[in-house]
């Protein structure tokens, strides 16, 4: 009985001997592991960068997104501090309002987030050409109050109104009561399609932007173009859903 309690005591040794060996291997192996992951990420933010800026044509100077509840909570501080595309990102525009009654539930926080971190931003109506233009111009007008610094607001136009004529009449009265009141001239977002083919006859004398996901518009020289929309399924850190990826013609300068 002796005997066999001392082998049973020697293995029990042995064991426990290499347990420091096993415990520092495994904390080895974790540290490489994160090393590596370290990397890759810091690698992929590279190149990600890199693929948003490398093709942007000639003509265009600066880089931007638009967001708005379809994107969720974005988290400003990965996006902008952790993973460093303040450096990337010209500007922001956000979805303020839509039609006479309805608030984007992110606008608020993200305006705040931007205006905290000094991004140069602005903030945009989706309009709806069956509500009374003026009511929706009250909307927008309670819930964006222009700040210094603000961009021109942006009027999205993606619906067809009852006739390209009744459309048109309700933009200008929406677009005159922003400029009155704020001294800013609103930009039209709208579809190359709709800018060719209802307003670039009907506004010669305020800015575009214009969504084209399929190629580089033919238009896209004419200078009231300022903003192109080239995609809508962009992939940035702190954002967890697709988000939209603009070029702008306008020189932004950063504090």
């Amino acid at each position: 009985m002796v005997k066999k309690r001392t082998k049973k005591v020697k293995r029990t040794k042995r064991k426990a001997s290499k347990l420091p060996r096993n415990f520092f291997l495994l904390t080895l192996l974790m540290g490489l592991v994160y090393l590596l992951y370290r990397f890759y990420n810091r690698d992929h933010s590279v190149k990600q960068k890199e693929a948003l800026t490398i093709n942007i044509p000639s003509g265009f100077q600066g880089f931007g997104i638009d967001v708005s509840h379809h994107q969720g909570v974005i988290d400003w501080d990965v996006l902008l501090n952790k993973e460093g595309y303040d450096t990337l990102v010209d500007f922001v525009y956000c979805k303020a309002t839509e039609g006479s009654t309805f608030v984007d539930s992110e606008w608020y926080r993200n305006r705040k987030e931007l205006m905290k971190r000094e991004i140069p931003h602005g903030a945009y109506h989706f309009f709806r050409p069956s509500v009374d233009p003026e009511e929706q111009a009250k909307h927008f007008l309670y819930h964006w109050t222009k700040q210094e610094g603000d961009l021109p607001p942006v009027l999205d136009i993606e619906t067809e109104g009852e006739n390209d004529k009744q459309l048109i009449e309700s933009i200008d009265i929406w677009m005159n009561a922003v400029e009155q009141r704020t001294g800013m001239r609103p930009i039209i977002y709208t579809s190359l399609h709709f800018f060719e083919t209802k307003f670039a006859k009907s506004f010669p004398n305020h800015s575009f932007w214009i969504a084209a996901y399929s190629r580089k518009p033919g238009s896209i020289d004419d200078p009231r173009i300022i903003h192109w929309q080239y995609s809508e399924s962009g992939s940035l850190p702190g954002i967890e859903t697709a988000v939209d990826l603009n070029v702008t013609k306008l020189p932004f300068q950063r504090n």
